[in-house]
């Protein structure tokens, strides 16, 4: 095990923008996750291609993909950023997730926040999650051209 000190030390704490979309509902579908360190630094990206799925899919896929980053990176503080309301809200407590096809994604995402020192995952409107609405995006154009 090796432990890193000085400037190239992980930082403790990170903010995580995360984003899914798909183009139909179903459709050919992405997630991305971009991880932000405190002083704006971009710490991590993380696109995935799903292929065929609904917008909701993606989102709670970008959540799962970005949390599994900041761990791998050793993030222990996290701030979550998120443009889908209902996810945010399902995550919170707020709203049950009743979709079958959502729930296992949930139970990760779950258990994934529980391994952090400490959480807070809010909504933010779509113009402040454009670093992780941009890779979708680029996920989404990518896979088209390989097509």
């Amino acid at each position: 095990m090796s432990t890193l000190f000085g400037p190239h030390a992980l930082p403790a704490e990170a903010t995580l923008f995360a984003d899914g979309g798909a183009r139909g509902n179903p459709g050919p579908a992405a997630s991305g996750a971009v991880l932000v360190g405190a002083t704006g630094e971009i710490l991590a990206e993380v696109g995935l291609y799903l292929g065929i799925a609904t917008n909701n899919v993606a989102e709670w896929t970008a959540l799962c993909i970005g949390l599994e980053t900041a761990l791998e990176r050793g993030i222990r503080r996290l701030a979550v950023r998120l443009d889908s309301e209902l996810v945010v809200k399902q995550i919170n407590g707020e709203y049950r997730v009743k979709h079958a096809g959502l729930q296992s994604l949930y139970r990760r995402a779950r258990g994934l926040l529980r391994e952090f020192e400490s959480i807070d995952v809010a909504h933010v409107p779509r113009s402040s999650n454009k670093l992780a609405d941009r890779l979708v995006n680029r996920v989404l154009d990518e896979a088209k051209e390989k097509a």
